[in-house]
């Protein structure tokens, strides 16, 4: 399996039960090493106060000052805890994200890809071909001695083809297989032979059915109505005559049915008096490997491709028509934002510390809220515009904020540390300029961490929140 149907190589994903069973490993050994320092640091506290029991004032004065800097640094670490299980959590939640998305878009890609690249019906121009004896000389040991022998072979010749004039009509289906479209196609082509040999007068019409067929039927080669067996079942060699001077004319039809790419291929030949109308009854259809048609009608049952080309003109890569997709683009957004959503967290978490007294209940809200909304635009960006859709949930993400004052001052607050640590970073991470974004983030926290710090904007006091 290849790195793009895996996801993100070397990212963690949840979904696979190894790496999940590593991540509860990980999370077991950090829960029991600060367990560890914790029960340290109150045990080392009660060695002291042992040590200082035979002096009662240091003694009442260290034990005292200890116990509320104890006391603050557990309430500490609960807030940091809580933060870092929050960040873990959310950066394993965002990492499979990731790679679920990233596996998504890759699949949507391919299967583009082979909707474009995949299989294809190619017809070859056919070919007028004919034998002729050309001397050859080489030497030969007879007893012994070195002898020169002149003598013939036989070299194929090709006879460039006169005129043709083809009609391809393409219907497409739905393949049931899993690619985008089969195409039927409906071929007639007549093409016009003149002998301009002097010498020559049996000649061999060459018509290959098309590359890449799935269904072939009602194959058939008539020459002035006459419909011509080939010598060896097979082959697709039909021989005839033809005087010099003169000139004749064959029909090829037939019906198939493959691939979802139809092309004409001139393999090198001189084309002259050459005209081929294809038309494509269904929408989106377009001209194949650059070849600009002549003629271009579309109706409201299709399209109609006309490419006419007068006299000698070499046409190296085929042509045809293909249905046209969408493309893809703004792969990798997601992902990336995905990866960075908890560095975004952290930002939004801090700017709130440092705004507003936040109790443990409200940081495990504001998380939960925060990552559910993360999640909800994962999902939202594979159906519709990923900045619409955040447009959306920021809105639910602010009208939910603003719960955590009991005042309107104390919400304006908290909606402005959203629309400065999460809104606008998430929103610059989706669009295309995102360093004016985020430097415009950056300069709205620091501006409101100086107006509510340094001025006291509008007398935030501690009943004016939630606890």
């Amino acid at each position: 399996m290849s790195f793009s149907t895996q996801g993100v190589p070397g990212l963690p994903d949840l979904t696979h039960p190894t790496e999940l069973i590593q991540f509860g490993t990980d999370v077991l050994k950090a829960s029991l090493l600060l367990i560890f320092l914790i029960v340290a640091l109150g045990v080392a506290i009660a060695l002291l106060s042992f040590t200082l029991r035979r002096h009662q004032p240091e003694q009442l004065i260290f034990i005292g000052e200890w116990a509320v800097r104890y006391s603050q640094l557990l309430r500490g670490l609960q807030h940091l805890t809580l933060v870092l299980v929050l960040l873990v959590v959310g950066f394993f939640l965002c990492s499979t994200l990731g790679n679920r998305y990233h596996y998504w878009e890759q699949a949507k890609v391919t299967q583009v890809n082979q909707s474009v690249a995949g299989d294809k019906l190619e017809q070859v121009a056919p070919q007028i071909r004919y034998v002729i004896q050309e001397p050859i000389t080489y030497t030969n040991q007879v007893n012994g001695k070195i002898v020169k022998v002149n003598d013939t072979q036989q070299v194929n010749r090709f006879l460039t083809l006169a005129g043709s004039q083809i009609q391809v009509k393409l219907d497409q289906n739905t393949d049931v297989q899993g690619r985008s479209a089969v195409y039927r196609i409906d071929y007639s082509a007549d093409y016009k032979v003149v002998n301009r040999l002097k010498d020559i007068n049996n000649f061999f019409f060459e018509v290959p059915p098309p590359n890449g067929y799935s269904l072939l039927s009602n194959y058939k080669v008539e020459r002035d109505r006459i419909r011509l067996e080939p010598t060896n079942p097979g082959n697709y060699n039909f021989p005839f005559s033809l005087q010099p001077g003169q000139e004749t004319t064959f029909r090829v039809t037939y019906k198939a049915q493959g691939g979802s790419r139809w092309v004409y291929s001139a393999t090198g030949q001189l084309l002259s008096n050459f005209r081929l109308t294809a038309i494509a009854n269904f929408a989106a259809a377009d001209f194949a490997s650059g070849i600009v048609p002549n003629e271009i009608k579309t109706d409201a049952r299709g399209t109609q491709f006309t490419w006419i080309f007068d006299d000698n003109v070499s046409v190296k890569n085929p042509f045809g028509v293909f249905t046209n997709t969408n493309p893809i683009r703004n792969t990798g957004i997601i992902p990336r934002l995905l990866l960075l959503a908890p560095a975004i967290f952290l930002w939004w978490i801090l700017l709130l510390y440092l705004s507003l007294p936040m109790s443990l209940k409200n940081v495990a809200i504001a998380g939960s809220i925060f990552f559910a909304c993360l999640l909800t635009l994962t999902y939202l960006a594979r159906f519709m515009n990923a900045e619409l859709a955040w447009t959306m949930i920021s809105l639910i993400l602010l009208i939910l904020t603003w719960g955590l004052g009991l005042t309107r001052s104390a919400s304006l607050a908290a909606i402005v540390c959203t629309i400065a640590g999460a809104v606008l970073p998430v929103f610059g991470l989706l669009v295309s300029f995102s360093g004016l974004t985020l430097s415009g983030a950056g300069l709205l926290s620091a501006v409101w961490l100086a107006v509510r710090h340094w001025y006291g904007w509008y007398g935030l006091q501690l009943d004016d929140f939630k606890k």
